[in-house]
């Protein structure tokens, strides 16, 4: 072996094992994975649309995330730790106590294919919903958010 192929072998070594030590020490910045205590559950119109939505929206949009493996492995755990809860911010079906200003865009999310994430389906194929169960999802949260429509927060508009 020449000089040259040695000095590659040695960078490349060394580089292997400067990402493999980058990786571990990632793995100490903390992400939270809380699920915090249901306060009130919205109302559903049905078991069948809360069956179609704990699968296709809980996770990111409700206090009963199921954490996977992967969410506890960085960088793919900031992802999904910070796509928890944003969801959870945009729209809570387990705090309808409080102010869900979002709610009222949720069906067009679904009915556009916005919702459930790409990326959420890719590692959650049971979440992907068919064309009859985007059609019943929306017609049953359609139903609930008539039925049981969320709190608007005091002293400002509900956006429209």
């Amino acid at each position: 072996m020449n000089t040259q192929d040695r000095k590659f072998k040695r960078t490349f070594i060394w580089t292997g094992l400067g990402l493999v030590g980058l990786f571990i020490l990632i793995q100490l910045i903390p992400v939270t994975h809380d699920n915090p205590t249901v306060t009130q559950e919205i109302q559903w119109n049905s078991s069948e649309t809360r069956a179609l939505a704990q699968d296709a929206c809980f996770d990111c949009h409700s206090n009963e995330t199921v954490w996977p493996w992967y969410s506890y492995v960085a960088p793919v755990s900031w992802r999904v730790a910070g796509h928890v809860h944003e969801g959870r911010q945009r729209l809570n079906f387990s705090e309808w106590d409080q102010p869900n200003e979002n709610a009222h865009e949720i069906i067009e999310a679904i009915t556009s294919g916005e919702m459930p994430l790409r990326d959420y389906l890719l590692m959650h194929p049971e979440a992907q919903l068919t064309d009859e169960g985007t059609q019943v999802l929306a017609a049953g949260l359609e139903q609930t958010l008539a039925a049981d429509p969320p709190i608007e927060r005091q002293g400002r508009p509900r956006r429209d």
